[in-house]
């Protein structure tokens, strides 16, 4: 399981990177039209729409994403795949289709059903589309049938599974949204102990997308409470309104890219450069616009423990910033942009303390996070092993990725002995029939810095950073 997981946050690291300029785009339209999210300035709605084009479409981006990922061949028909996976349950599923097939009015829908595009169902969207091709794109169908085979079935197989999938989901979904909209009602009776017990569940719900269903009951007029709405209506109690929304400004101003730098300064010395310009960017977004996705999705899946004390540690914060009453609040999201235009607002009570327990917060999500990752190996953003790409191994008349693929191949065993051929962002991941039959001097010989045997048929050749490369040629090689 813990195998799986990390294919999935490896495949996700594809959509995430390119989620910190969406988030800085969407940041500065908001801090140049708060109001009016782009109705009083064409600037601000030319950023805010460029960048929600890519952060609105996040379900999609990660079928997409973890389809191309967990397929063996990193083929493009698997993205597809993913791709039709994600329409055939968002489409099935809208309020408008469940309104049709329960034959109710639209606005009689269980909201539920509001909320299907998520994060989860991408995700898995992805893992049944990448499933459907590593069982079906091999496949052949009789000559009458022989257009649709092997790639070509991919989205067909999948479509179909996605019907049983919705068919699934039309029923678990409402329980399972129901039930936590009551949860949030029963938890928001606890005070500032409720609020911490928000801020966990709030963040470990992020994976499933499921923490819309709970930042509605707090955060809008779902339950009476509307934090939102009655912070920058300057309507409730100075001190109590907002604090379902001010301890997340410590997180993700301060403590998020402090943890940023923790996996920074963990990355191995080779990995240290990439690493750097991934969490830079991240830790920016977050900082400033207050979105935390592309920091959250770099290590939850990878690093599951980590992403439980980051949990706990938003509860605490909510906890620390509703007991002592400083409250801030945000219309998009806990960033500085927010912070600036809600700490003059009337609700705001003590909001710059929240910069003082952001300090506090820094230090502890970097010791933690540091200690962490170094104590249990955790494999965080560049945790691989030492990657100093191979040098010096040119063939002649060859590049060098082609030469390496081809020797590397050829000392796997070629056609005869490989089965299949997955890389990470270091190394390739090989699985072979016979591992007496793999020349390891052979493969050594092309400079990589080490080969790793992690089972009876399962070897790693650590390649480097380089590695999309040299798989890409032998993946060229298989084909011929």
């Amino acid at each position: 399981m813990k195998k799986y997981l990390q294919r999935i946050g490896r495949s996700l690291m594809l959509p995430v990177a390119v989620l910190p300029a969406a988030a800085i785009l969407m940041g500065i339209g908001y801090w140049i039209d708060p109001t009016g999210w782009g109705a009083g300035s064409p600037v601000a709605a030319f950023l805010i729409k460029a960048g929600n084009a890519i952060i609105g479409n996040i379900p999609m981006l990660f079928a997409l994403g973890v389809a191309l990922g967990m397929a063996k061949d990193k083929d493009g028909s698997a993205a597809l795949s993913g791709l039709v996976a994600y329409l055939v349950v968002k489409t099935l599923l809208s309020p408008d289709s469940v309104a049709m097939l329960q034959h109710i009015d639209v606005a009689k829908v269980d909201p539920a059903f509001g909320k299907i595009e998520n994060a989860f169902i991408g995700i898995l969207s992805g893992i049944v589309a990448s499933v459907m091709y590593n069982r079906f794109s091999h496949v052949k169908l009789p000559d009458a049938l022989a257009f649709f085979s092997g790639k070509r079935l991919v989205p067909i197989m999948t479509a179909v599974s996605m019907l049983v999938v919705s068919g699934v989901l039309f029923f678990i979904w409402p329980v399972i949204f129901t039930g936590l909209v009551t949860f949030g009602e029963t938890i928001a009776k606890l005070g500032a102990i409720g609020a911490g017990l928000y801020g966990f569940f709030n963040r470990l719900l992020i994976p499933t997308g499921l923490h819309h269903a709970l930042n509605a009951v707090f955060w809008f007029n779902v339950a009476g409470i509307n934090d939102i709405g009655n912070f920058w209506s300057g309507k409730g109690v100075v001190g109590v309104t907002g604090r379902y929304q001010a301890g997340f400004f410590p997180v993700m101003m301060f403590g998020l890219p402090a943890a940023c730098l923790a996996m920074y300064h963990t990355a191995k010395p080779g990995k240290k450069k990439q690493v750097a310009s991934l969490m830079l960017a991240a830790g920016f977004a977050s900082f400033f616009t207050g979105v935390t996705e592309p920091i959250e999705f770099a290590f939850m899946f990878v690093a599951p423990m980590l992403y439980l004390v980051h949990a706990v540690l938003t509860g605490v914060s909510l906890a620390i910033a509703a007991a002592f009453h400083w409250t801030a609040g945000f219309g998009f999201s806990a960033g500085l942009v927010d912070f600036i235009l809600s700490s003059r607002l009337p609700m705001a009570h003590q909001p710059y303390m929240l910069l003082v327990q952001g300090l506090v917060f820094a230090v502890i999500y970097y010791f933690v996070f540091r200690f962490l990752i170094t104590k249990f190996n955790l494999m965080t953003p560049g945790r691989e092993e030492d990657d100093e790409s191979s040098e010096g191994f040119v063939a002649a008349g060859e590049s060098k990725f082609s030469a390496m693929a081809a020797q590397i191949y050829e000392g796997l065993g070629g056609d005869e002995n490989v089965v299949s051929v997955d890389n990470c962002v270091t190394r390739l991941r090989l699985e072979v029939k016979d591992m007496n039959a793999v020349d390891q001097k052979k493969i050594k010989a092309t400079g990589v810095p080490g080969i790793n045997i992690v089972g009876k048929q399962s070897i790693q050749v650590i390649v480097g950073t380089n590695v999309q490369f040299v798989a890409d040629e032998i993946a060229k090689i298989r084909k011929k």
